[in-house]
């Protein structure tokens, strides 16, 4: 397996065909699925998705990668960027989704801030995007805690939501702050 980086309690690293199984479980939560334009994914879709996801590591160099948990040595779901076609623009959008027994616990927000250290960081690119539904408060509060700012609002697969970006300039901003006062962001 490819590993991407590491933060102090994951290992991110690609995704494949192997992961099938686990990543099923996960995205056939309702719960996990509920903001996903997706929706709940069974073992066909999920294989799909890692087909895509395969396809834009060949392509692109990224992709939603596999979050694995250095303690249970599991994974527990996805954090990773990946083009994205937003009102016929292709952007580079973030994207997470973990395990439901791992929520609440800042993992989401440790991987956004990995993601984007490597995407923004190492300057593959100049833009990321997230787009949220605005009652989706949880997965707000994870783009808040990696940078995210300003938004503007627009229709997305019929649903209204935010699209938050963060640029590599204003990253770079909040990466020296951040790095004088906590660990967390230190190069991943």
């Amino acid at each position: 397996m490819v590993q991407i980086c590491e933060t102090e309690r994951l290992i991110v690293r690609r995704l494949s065909l192997e992961d099938v199984p686990v990543l099923t479980e996960i995205l056939s939560d309702p719960e996990v699925m509920k903001h996903s334009v997706r929706g709940v994914c069974d073992e066909a879709a999920t294989r799909k998705f890692i087909e895509w996801c395969l396809a834009c590591y060949e392509l692109h160099g990224v992709g939603p990668w596999a979050l694995i948990d250095k303690k249970a040595a599991e994974l527990i779901g996805f954090c990773g960027v990946g083009p994205e076609m937003v009102a016929d623009v292709e952007e580079i959008n973030l994207g997470y989704r973990l395990a439901r027994r791992y929520w609440n616990k800042g993992l989401a927000s440790e991987s956004a801030r990995a993601v984007l250290n490597y995407a923004l960081g190492k300057g593959l690119f100049h833009s990321v995007i997230v787009i949220i539904e605005p009652e989706h408060v949880a997965s707000l509060k994870v783009a808040e805690k990696a940078g995210f700012s300003s938004f503007d609002v627009l229709e997305f697969h019929d649903r209204p939501v935010r699209l938050y970006r963060l640029t590599s300039e204003h990253w770079e901003t909040l990466h020296k702050r951040c790095c004088r006062t906590q660990p967390c962001c230190a190069d991943v």
